[in-house]
């Protein structure tokens, strides 16, 4: 039992000296050896962040000018259908009114199936709705008994937004003020 009870200094004198000197504190040269070596990984470390920073930076503005270049393509495709369709029909020389309407029919449902596609909607005012000036533009002020005063009297052209953006504005006409009307009398 007193063999197993003796520490290791005493079993071992080389053990002992490994152990008294890693307890010993390193040199000055020694720390600044690893300062140096610490600096050196760091900064290895730095430009290697730096790096990858930029190669984001860069494969960031690929990928938006590749977005923004072909942002349009799906929406393209579709009209190159609406395009063969309107070239056939110029084509045409058969003479068959009826072929012709029922053709332009059909171009006119992939051209809204193209518009439902990328998600573009018509803004079309019915008489009497309020002027909004975010999706309406007024052409011409008419008279107009059964309507209000700026509201809607009739549609000369339809809008059209995308993704609830004004690509068109609807070109409506509205009815006119009646009071400005009857000063306007009085004033005579």
């Amino acid at each position: 039992m007193t063999e197993q009870n003796q520490t290791p200094e005493t079993e071992n004198p080389e053990v002992a000296n490994e152990t008294h000197t890693e307890t010993t504190p390193p040199t000055y040269e020694e720390l600044q050896a690893r300062v140096a070596e610490l600096e050196g990984m760091l900064k290895d470390e730095q430009l290697r962040g730096l790096a990858n920073e930029q190669n984001l930076r860069r494969r960031f503005q690929e990928e938006l000018q590749a977005t923004h270049k072909f942002a349009a393509q799906k929406f393209a495709a579709e009209m190159l259908i609406v395009k063969d369709y309107l070239e056939m029909a110029l084509l045409d020389q058969s003479g068959n009114f009826d072929a012709m309407k029922m053709g332009v029919g059909m171009t006119l449902d992939v051209l809204k199936k193209a518009f439902e596609t990328t998600q573009i909607k018509e803004i079309a005012p019915q008489q009497g709705d309020k002027l909004d000036p975010h999706q309406h533009q007024a052409m011409q002020e008419v008279e107009a008994a059964d309507v209000e005063a700026g509201a809607v009297v009739s549609l000369l052209k339809k809008g059209y937004t995308m993704h609830d953006r004004v690509l068109r504005p609807a070109m409506v006409t509205t009815a006119k003020a009646v009071a400005a009307e009857s000063s306007e009398t009085e004033a005579e």
